[in-house]
């Protein structure tokens, strides 16, 4: 997960920083109506789970992974002979990644990247369709960056759900991090959007409480 926020903020500040450096939780994800979800810090360290399969079991080279956190999705799909590359904000994140035997690079997606326009999969995986607090520029970025005939593999919100705002990270204790700009997304949403993209849903399921689509470019009808 990567926030896309203000990476001015210290990282001894950041409760996000401080969990990716200890490699657990718990650390909270606090929207500005107050509500609180708790973040799977576990799940990015550890090795990737059956619902992480069936996204990599989808997965055609070259890869982008967008807010690819500690790295397990990149560098479970070099395991498997696909070259791919994480990209997260975060500097820990992407030396996390690196450490690790992955390839990765701090930046933001909106930030100039290798290969652009020539990725036949990206993915937004772990909430992050809420990158920058708004999924339709997200994705029409992310559609500059996947050649013609490119993927996204997105993972939305289970519930029916569109919202954006602020948001913050907190640890258990209420210590918060800085300010930044978080959406979340349920498919009925990211349906509509994508329609108004021009891009197709070429498949979605669902493994356990994770919902997942794939996004391709709109094939132009045949002329008659």
């Amino acid at each position: 997960m990567t926030t896309d926020g203000n990476r001015s903020s210290r990282a001894s500040d950041d409760p996000y920083a401080l969990a990716l450096r200890a490699g657990h939780g718990p650390v909270y994800l606090r929207l500005a109506d107050g509500r609180r979800i708790v973040m799977p810090v576990h799940r990015w360290f550890a090795h990737p789970t059956v619902a992480d399969e069936s996204v990599l079991d989808r997965c055609v080279g070259p890869v982008l992974d967008v807010g690819c956190g500690p790295g397990r999705l990149c560098r479970a799909l070099l395991r498997r002979g696909v070259f791919a590359l994480g990209v997260d904000v975060a500097r820990r994140a992407a030396a996390h990644t690196v450490a690790l035997g992955g390839i990765a690079v701090c930046r933001s997606v909106f930030d100039r990247l290798p290969a652009e326009g020539g990725w036949q999969t990206l993915l937004l995986i772990d909430g992050n369709i809420g990158i920058g607090g708004d999924p339709r520029a997200l994705l029409r970025r992310c559609v500059q960056l996947t050649a013609p005939t490119g993927l996204l593999l997105v993972e939305v919100d289970p519930e029916d759900v569109e919202e954006r705002g602020a948001a913050r990270f907190e640890d258990a204790h209420g210590h918060e991090g800085p300010p930044f700009p978080w959406a979340r997304l349920g498919a009925p949403a990211l349906h509509r959007i994508a329609e108004d993209l021009a891009l197709d849903i070429a498949e979605q399921w669902v493994h356990g409480h994770r919902r997942f689509l794939v996004l391709g470019r709109r094939t132009p009808a045949p002329r008659r």
